[in-house]
């Protein structure tokens, strides 16, 4: 059974994996109104794969027996400057949920909810992955500066992560 505590912050969690979800969407739809579908597509993969992490978080409530509770989510940012500026936001987002998932981890430890430790030690190491991608592609991305043509190349790598939620939608719609 999850401590009050316990459960409110998961529950917490559960939104801003949401949120996460959404500010990548929303990044997505800046990098399709500018050309740069390989960057789109991206984001729209790791949106995906934010959906996941907060499915995981759910699915965990209900296992140890509490109940989720969604919180409100608020609309993200979807202008940047430039895709540098928009991958800054992205390192930066991903620090602030490194920080949040070490805030879990100090409350399962206060709780002496093992469970839950144990649980969030995946989230960890998921979330030095999460950065240490996003702060490669900045440092990239300062190299490239303006230059289009590396613009150009980082977007078709980029492109090679392609989001698969929509497919399977639209293979089950057949």
């Amino acid at each position: 059974m999850l401590s009050e505590r316990m459960l409110k912050a998961l529950n917490e969690q559960v939104t801003k994996e949401l949120f996460s979800a959404y500010f990548y969407l929303g990044i997505a739809a800046y990098f399709k109104d500018k050309g740069f579908d390989g960057f789109a597509n991206w984001m729209e993969a790791q949106a995906e794969e934010e959906l996941g992490h907060a499915i995981r978080i759910y699915d965990y409530v209900f296992e140890r027996g509490g109940k989720v509770e969604l919180g409100r989510i608020e609309m993200p940012k979807q202008d940047f400057a430039s895709p540098l500026k928009a991958f800054e936001a992205v390192y930066l987002h991903e620090v602030g949920v490194t920080e949040s998932i070490y805030k879990l981890v100090d409350i399962a430890e206060g709780e002496k909810d093992r469970a839950t430790y144990q649980f969030l030690q995946w989230f960890i190491e998921e979330q030095v992955e999460e950065e240490a991608t996003a702060k490669a592609i900045v440092d990239k991305l300062k190299i490239i500066g303006d230059n289009p043509q590396g613009l150009f190349m980082l977007d078709r790598e980029l492109g090679q992560r392609q989001a698969r939620l929509r497919s399977l939608l639209v293979q089950s719609g057949q």
